[in-house]
């Protein structure tokens, strides 16, 4: 893994928020806060909260005396989900690293992780740590997205950036959210974590944006594609995002465009 790969800071979170979130990951944060609150845990873990759309999903749906720790290694980016949240005493927001969760063994009912796994540098090791904090029956919910082929934006806007760019491609799209969809080794891994009970459910949905613009610069300006564009060429960033919104308005239109996005939801059991 680059070392841009994880870098959420600077302008990224307000972007990412404004614009990724509604474009990608509402919908499946809905899907994912369903299945912890189905659940009925009274103690809950977050792994990778981002700017909190799973966090704010879980937060509307979970009982009224449950507690939430949300957890990110980037602190920017829970100081804008916390932002976003506004005031609730059940919340905890802490900075922490995947690979070395600060709480007790056996903490907590259900973990959770909205699109995080993909960016842990050692998966097996993040997984021992859920299962650590997860009580005997507590549950693992996360979600990874599926290969770059089945997402049609990221696909569209990684594909025309590799024309600007042809000798040196950016591919952190293809690299790290779209690099981690085999379900056979992500079971072998949650196995290897000492998980087992391992379900696997694959979700398509339709990817929405005001424009291709809009979705272009969420992307090339909203994730950590943004320094690898800028180590290539530091005055380029609104080349790369025209370069992206062209490609994305030519496959899709002019106006608003829709685009399907795919994704696999796990759930693996502490026994």
């Amino acid at each position: 893994m680059a070392s841009t790969d994880k870098l959420f800071a600077g302008p990224i979170p307000e972007l990412y928020d404004r614009l990724l979130v509604p474009m990608l990951f509402d919908t499946y944060a809905a899907d994912l806060a369903e299945r912890v609150a189905a659940a009925k845990p009274q103690h809950v873990l977050e792994i990778a909260a981002g700017t909190g759309a799973l966090t704010r999903a879980m937060a509307s749906r979970l009982d009224a005396k449950a507690s939430l720790v949300a957890s990110d290694l980037n602190q920017p980016m829970l100081d804008r989900a916390a932002a976003r949240q506004g005031e609730d005493a059940r919340i905890v927001w802490r900075q922490a690293d995947a690979t070395a969760l600060p709480f007790d063994d056996q903490s907590f009912d259900v973990a959770a992780c909205q699109f995080g796994a993909m960016f842990f540098p050692d998966k097996v090791q993040a997984y021992r740590e859920a299962w650590r904090v997860l009580k005997p029956g507590g549950r693992y919910l996360f979600n990874v997205w599926e290969d770059i082929s089945e997402n049609d934006f990221a696909r569209v806007v990684s594909d025309a950036l590799a024309t600007l760019f042809p000798e040196s491609p950016p591919r952190f799209m293809d690299r790290v959210p779209h690099g981690y969809h085999d379900l056979s080794l992500i079971r072998r891994e949650l196995a290897d974590a000492g998980f087992d009970g391992v379900s696997v459910e694959t979700l398509q949905r339709t990817s929405r944006a005001s424009s291709a613009r809009e979705a272009a610069t969420a992307y090339c300006q909203g994730t950590p594609l943004r320094a690898e564009i800028e180590m290539r060429d530091p005055s380029g960033l609104e080349r790369a995002t025209q370069v992206g919104t062209e490609a994305l308005a030519r496959r899709f239109g002019e106006g608003a465009i829709e685009g399907r996005i795919s994704a696999h939801v796990i759930s693996a059991m502490r026994p």
